[in-house]
């Protein structure tokens, strides 16, 4: 069992991995600025859907449908979904959660290789 320190370690390095790999990708002129931008917003976006859905998962309020959190996630926000979860210590037991989160990972990583491979010079 990893420790909350570890698991905020390694979410956060790999958040700062794909940052960086689409850093490169800019810096080579293989995407447009605003492929990065567009992850940044939507990652700021759904880490704070996050937030608010651990907010409202503590004061037993009405809480965010995992469809959005998902769909946040697909769209391009699972590096700090990923980072959000493991420093808010939200959603990183539900299993089937942490299931689903992983094909949206995969999904948006799909889309942006095709993306990459459409659009090659």
């Amino acid at each position: 069992m990893t420790s909350n320190r570890t698991r905020r370690h390694i979410a956060l390095t790999v958040s700062l991995a794909f940052f960086l790999f689409l850093g490169v990708l800019t810096v080579t002129h293989r995407i447009s600025t605003l492929i990065p931008k567009l992850y940044l917003v939507t990652g700021l976006v759904t880490c704070a859907l996050y937030a608010w859905d651990k907010h409202a998962a503590i004061r037993s309020q009405r809480r965010i449908p995992e469809k959005t959190l998902h769909l946040a996630s697909l769209a391009g926000g699972w590096p700090m979904a990923l980072t959000a979860a493991a420093y808010l210590h939200h959603k990183t037991l539900k299993q089937p959660f942490r299931n689903i989160f992983r094909l949206t990972v995969c999904g948006n990583c799909a889309l942006l290789a095709l993306y990459l491979y459409f659009t090659a010079p």
